[in-house]
């Protein structure tokens, strides 16, 4: 791993010293006032555009707006006419903001594969937020749209032409957008065409809305959006209550990088993210629905949706939802950076099972939007999660690829986060938090104590976070809350191999004993993309096993505490990972690789943990956990 980071740094060097070799673009050229409502623009890989020699000067791209500004969320026709030649090399990008530079840049690949992603995509000196090849119109390499240009005198044609067309879906990015036709495929790019800038509507425009809690009486909820408009916005809740935000942003400068290569966060891409607004909601009652809307009358209001508060701590029964490593994939047949293929079937399943009324809240446990640096991609994921967010409590655990970055302080030096070092995830996902860089927390909601930890920052013995773990279990009523779930992102216990591994022995020997000497119930993890379940274990070890119920169901008898229960439920969306076929381990109980989240209900005496195929909504894994009362 050293000397592939090694390589990548020098490889960096090389395309950084290229790039500081290109003059700039006239302050003109390069200087814009930002739709966010910046005083400036980030000017960084700002560079001189590479124009194809000869283009057809018939080229048009015309786009299904009529004119008119984009909406917040529109499918776009995007038609490449006057083409005299159709080739296979023939693409089509989508940038924001208009300005950014679309040189190319081969040696940019390094910024792609840092983060983990090998995909085949564009390598142009600032990061193009959709691309696809005009070959997407089946028609296009046949010519099967043409127009005649230029008539000779008998009235035959001179000088025929081809048409490509091309679905896009585009969100608010606060920032313009452009569309651009290349030659040379991605890896050799030069200009053929752009389309000229194209504004939204209303760049100010509240979106993104989402709920978290704040502490354990259900009584207060976080309410956070995002907004082109630095200025306060209210939320207007229940029967006449009102909320001020409070509007926050970071900048390019806020991301982590080294000197030699700087990151995609801090460079290559960044994206203006606007400004963050958060709410408290106040004077509400446990389990109880209302409803609310956020804006101002000078920016726009957004639609007006129902939430429901989670139970209190200590009552009777409480029902969620957890997965890890969800991401997010393009509604369109663009490529985009790092898709996340079976993210919007996971969405979609959770908004269905959130229509029956039977979801109080939903942890989703590192791995968020796997933006890694690339800015917009956080306004994809949230935009995706909106339906689910927007309606119930959404706590989060930090990842990898929100934290992790070298010399950033992160256990794991790996530059996994793209740079973002977790800035973008803290302002995002505001959690009841230690403290800002300390995403730890707990939380009660009905029968279950939540601990919250980050696999990413220092747990090993004495240090303030396990200082803060250790606390935190020894604090717990168990005749309030009886369950007790221990969560995060890397995991205990995995069958899947990889490089490097998994599984860290020194976080395990570290946290493991806590756990029970505690006595967790059930731990959840991620990380790993699949769902695996285990014995009652401990130090590799079965120390109970399931009894089948009178249904045939796996049951835990925490009666008599063994060990915690640990589950993998990273099977959230990104690429799955399969399993050996030989030499499992004997606590290994259950494995899946399947798309699909967990559903739990507990009450006060009987845990049921199922784990759902998003795809087919079947339960393909089920166990229960029981106490008697106390």
């Amino acid at each position: 791993m050293a000397r592939l980071l090694l390589l990548l740094v020098l490889i960096g060097g090389i395309c950084a010293a290229a790039a500081a070799s290109s003059p700039l673009l006239p302050a003109a050229e390069t200087m814009r006032v930002s739709f966010a409502g910046k005083s400036e623009f980030r000017t960084v890989n700002r560079k001189p555009l590479g124009t194809c020699l000869d283009p057809s000067p018939y080229l048009e791209i015309s786009v299904s707006t009529g004119g008119a500004p984009l909406p917040d969320e529109a499918f776009l026709n995007v038609t490449v006419s006057g083409v005299r030649r159709p080739d296979r090399s023939h693409w089509l990008a989508m940038i924001t903001p208009s300005n950014s530079s679309v040189l190319g840049c081969p040696l940019n690949g390094v910024n792609y594969i840092e983060t983990g992603d090998l995909a085949s995509l564009p390598l142009l000196c600032h990061y193009p937020v959709k691309a696809q090849y005009l070959t997407s119109d089946p028609g296009y390499l046949g010519c099967k749209a043409s127009a005649c240009q230029k008539r000779r005198a008998s009235g035959t044609c001179k000088v025929r032409t081809c048409a490509a067309t091309l679905a896009f879906h585009v969100i608010n990015f606060r920032t313009d957008v452009e569309f651009v036709l290349f030659s040379g495929g991605f890896a050799t790019p030069c200009v053929l065409k752009r389309s000229g800038a194209l504004p939204f509507a209303n760049p100010a425009k509240p979106l993104h809305g989402h709920l978290s809690s704040v502490d354990s009486k259900a009584t207060s909820m976080r309410l956070t959006w995002v907004s082109g408009d630095a200025r306060p916005q209210q939320v207007q809740y229940g029967t006449g209550k009102t909320a001020t935000s409070v509007a926050t942003t970071f900048t390019h400068k806020d991301m982590c990088s080294i000197a030699v290569l700087p990151s995609p966060a801090k460079d290559f891409g960044w994206h203006d993210p606007g400004y963050i607004h958060s709410a408290l909601m106040t004077g509400l009652q446990p389990s109880q629905s209302y409803n609310y809307r956020y804006g101002s009358d000078s920016v726009g209001w957004s639609n007006t949706t129902e939430f429901r508060t989670p139970p209190a701590a200590g009552s009777g029964e409480l029902s969620f939802v957890i997965f890890g490593d969800m991401g997010k994939a393009p509604l369109d047949p663009s490529v985009e950076h790092y898709i996340q293929p079976g993210s919007t079937s996971v969405a979609k399943a959770v908004a269905a099972e959130m229509q029956t009324g039977k979801v109080d809240s939903i942890f989703h446990i590192g791995d968020i939007s796997y933006a890694t640096g690339f800015l917009v991609e956080w306004d994809f994921f949230l935009h995706l999660i909106t339906p689910l967010a927007s309606q119930v409590s959404y706590m989060t655990a930090i990842g990898n690829h929100e934290r992790d970055y070298a010399g950033s302080g992160s256990v794991y030096p790996t530059p996994d986060s793209g740079g973002e070092c977790g800035v973008p995830y803290e302002s995002y996902f505001p959690m009841p938090a230690s403290g800002r860089d300390k995403p730890w927390y707990s939380i009660e909601q009905g029968s279950v104590h939540f601990v919250v930890m980050s696999t990413e920052h220092e747990w090993s013995e004495k240090s303030d976070q396990y200082n803060w773990m250790e606390m935190d279990l020894s604090s717990v009523d168990r005749s309030r809350t009886p369950w007790v779930i221990f969560i995060g992102h890397r995991p205990m216990y995995s069958s899947s191999s990889g490089i490097p591994p998994s599984v860290d022995p020194n976080f395990v020997s570290s946290v493991e004993p806590l756990l029970l000497n505690h006595k967790v119930d059930l731990v959840f993890f991620g990380h790993v993309h699949n769902y695996e379940r285990t014995c009652a274990v401990y130090q590799g070890n079965c120390k109970g096993m399931p009894k089948k119920d009178a249904k045939g169901v796996d049951t835990y008898d925490n009666s008599n505490y063994a060990a915690p229960v640990h589950a993998v439920v990273g099977a959230g969306g990104f690429n799955l990972d399969g399993f050996p076929k030989i030499g499992l381990h004997s606590w290994s109980l259950s494995r899946i690789s399947e798309f699909g989240y967990a559903r739990v209900h507990a009450t006060k005496t009987d845990m049921l943990v199922q784990f759902v195929n998003s795809n087919t909504s079947a339960v393909q894994d089920q166990f229960r956990i029981v106490k008697g009362a106390r």
